[in-house]
């Protein structure tokens, strides 16, 4: 490795640009493709024949910047948007319409959850002109904000009450969808609509499954847990089910000072999980979340939760084969010899990128099939070498550092201190890595690097290839492809396909496209891939560093127009954008917005978006369409 404590971000850049076109030559559609500098028409005319795409970036983008504050969304010309659900909306009939002022637990875990994120649509028949227009939508929501749920509320003293309805807007939602035949999407109140919340029983599977460190007063054999916390990014298995990722699990828990000195109390206090009382009070009303009464509660989160959705009776899994960490992702891909792979990130900064390969093949004929599929496997932490190469590094037990010897007591210990694992193996600490995606089109991997505002600063790690900006508060996105484009390989080329923030700051790049024509953007957060091969990006946190709302923005990989972001979406005041993804004839794209006006109040609001008189901000999820 070289010694990069004294280059500058110049060097490093220019050393690692002068390596694409060894990462290009490996990016091939087909046989006797072309190279990645020019297969941009190639990919044009294979996605012309097999995708219907209404999203094609021909679009004249917005022109930033939105106005700020800016309490409504912005939209480019010749395309359209409907509100589909917000935070409160009943999900069946015979329920009082949703006011801030009479909430109850037993309501809200009847209505839809509160912040809004990842999204997955599923169709509820295979086929048939419906295809596309009646399908069933999973939504994430990742966390409560009692300021913005409650007119009374005090954050040192909340209220039994108050906690009991933030439970039940934890969790996600699935809800079915249709599109009318004005094109106009609304959701429906149906008997296939439900609720998963943080009280919902869920069964831990796979090695870590009844490990001591799961075991609590409340559950002995360490196998069940009430709900799940925190739902950030996901991903669609290719037998059907969801994949819901676990992330900023810490902030529900309290006293970790009681825990005794080792792994478990170092691990907690990595993690962020505070020595006294929690920011959110919940130990208060449930001991569950106090670690001086429940010390293993903790391990109970942080793990990728798989359900079907086409099966309102399956328990959710919490599957630990693939890890425990602050999970923003958990998007998948089959391997060359038919396993699945599925790419998550460990959203913290100066942590890792994981990939997880099953032992086994996907089988045919969707859950029942696949049902232990994902409890057996390996899972890898990534190494980002200088040169552009890559290595998957295993995380078992009993190989390398991963030893008794070294504390780590078996393959259960390593997966519930994965991070501490992925330490031990030299992975390389990365930027916020958030969403991750990959891209069956031109067989490529994208990683979203959020921000990392520490990085280079004393007492942290300075830049690296792989993060080449000190004080990184605009964030990149990270191109890798794995050796023969095969997703159960261990090694891989990478590159920087964005450092994003103001193009006219000479740090970012734009995959070598005219910056003076690209849609600026920050803080890339969530991803998806779409049937031509192209990249959308939603963002989180771009006001922090640019005059602007967060966006929505999409991009060619591939060709001469590779890195031209161009902006289809713009955010309310506050907000940020959030699960991509596009029902099953790519005809709609939804989007979450999130938090709209966060940093306000129910009584001091700084938005009322969706703009219901007398009403507070809520957050929703809005389906994106051609006009």
């Amino acid at each position: 490795m070289t010694d990069l404590s004294s280059e500058t971000f110049e060097t490093i850049l220019a050393r690692r640009i002068s390596r694409r076109s060894m990462l290009r030559a490996g990016i091939v559609i087909g046989a006797g493709a072309a190279v990645h500098a020019s297969v941009g028409s190639a990919v044009a005319e294979t996605a012309a024949v097999t995708s219907k795409s209404a999203f094609k970036l021909n679009f004249p983008p917005l022109e930033p910047p939105v106005p700020m504050p800016f309490d409504d969304v912005a939209i480019a010309d010749t395309f359209t948007h409907d509100l589909v659900i917000r935070w409160g909306d009943n999900l069946v009939d015979g329920l009082p319409e949703f006011n801030v002022l009479t909430q109850t637990p037993e309501l809200q875990a009847q209505r839809f959850g509160f912040n809004s994120d990842w999204t997955a649509y599923f169709p509820r028949n295979r086929s048939g002109p419906d295809y596309g227009r009646d399908g069933l939508l999973w939504v994430n929501h990742e966390y409560t904000d009692g300021l913005m749920m409650f007119p009374a509320y005090d954050p040192e003293n909340p209220t039994n009450r108050q906690v009991d309805i933030e439970l039940a807007a934890h969790g996600g939602t699935l809800i079915r969808v249709a599109q009318a035949q004005n094109g106009r999407w609304v959701y429906l109140r149906s008997d296939l609509n439900r609720r998963v919340t943080a009280v919902t029983p869920i069964q831990i599977t796979g090695p870590a499954a009844g490990d001591p460190a799961l075991q609590t007063s409340q559950d002995p054999t360490g196998r069940g847990v009430l709900g799940t916390l925190n739902n950030c990014g996901g991903g669609v298995t290719g037998w059907g089910t969801l994949l819901t990722a676990e992330e900023n699990f810490d902030q529900y828990f309290a006293n970790n000072a009681a825990l005794p000195e080792g792994p478990q109390k170092a691990l907690n206090a990595r993690f962020g999980v505070p020595e006294g009382e929690s920011s959110r009070k919940w130990e208060r009303f449930h001991s569950r979340f106090d670690l001086a009464q429940e010390p293993n509660e903790a391990n109970r989160f942080g793990w990728v939760v798989e359900i079907d959705p086409y099966n309102p009776t399956a328990t959710p899994r919490k599957r630990t084969a693939l890890g425990r960490f602050k999970h923003e992702a958990a998007a998948g891909t089959k391997t060359k010899n038919g396993r699945w792979a599925v790419y998550t990130g460990d959203d913290a900064r100066f942590e890792f990128v994981y990939k997880f390969v099953t032992r086994d093949r996907v089988r045919p004929g969707g859950a029942v099939p696949n049902r232990d599929l994902l409890d057996n496997g390996t899972l890898y932490v990534a190494r980002f070498n200088d040169d552009g190469s890559g290595e998957w590094l295993p995380l078992v037990h009993g190989t390398g550092p991963l030893t008794e010897a070294n504390g780590f007591l078996s393959q259960a210990d390593v997966l519930i201190r994965a991070r501490d694992a992925g330490t031990a193996l030299g992975a390389t600490a990365m930027d916020r890595p958030e969403d991750i995606e990959p891209n069956p089109v031109v067989g490529s991997v994208y990683i979203a690097l959020t921000n990392n505002d520490r990085r280079g600063t004393e007492g942290n790690p300075d830049v690296d290839p792989a993060n080449p900006r000190p004080v990184n508060v605009a964030g990149h996105v990270i191109e890798l492809v794995e050796a023969g484009r095969d997703a159960g390989a261990t090694s891989f080329e990478w590159e920087i396909l964005l450092l994003c923030g103001d193009t006219d700051d000479p740090s970012t790049y734009y995959g070598g496209f005219d910056k003076s024509q690209v849609s600026e953007i920050a803080a890339p957060d969530n991803l998806a891939v779409d049937s031509l091969g192209q990249l959308w990006i939603a963002t989180d946190g771009a006001p922090r560093v640019l005059p602007m709302n967060d966006a929505v923005v999409g991009l060619p990989v591939v060709g001469p127009e590779r890195g031209r972001t161009r902006q289809l979406f713009a955010g309310v005041f506050g907000c940020e954008l959030t699960g991509i993804y596009f029902n099953s004839t790519e005809t709609t794209m939804f989007v979450a917005v999130q938090h709209p006006g966060e940093g306000g109040t129910v009584l001091e609001p700084t938005s009322k978006w969706p703009n219901n008189a007398g009403q507070v901000a809520r957050s929703s999820v809005v389906a994106i369409r051609r006009a």
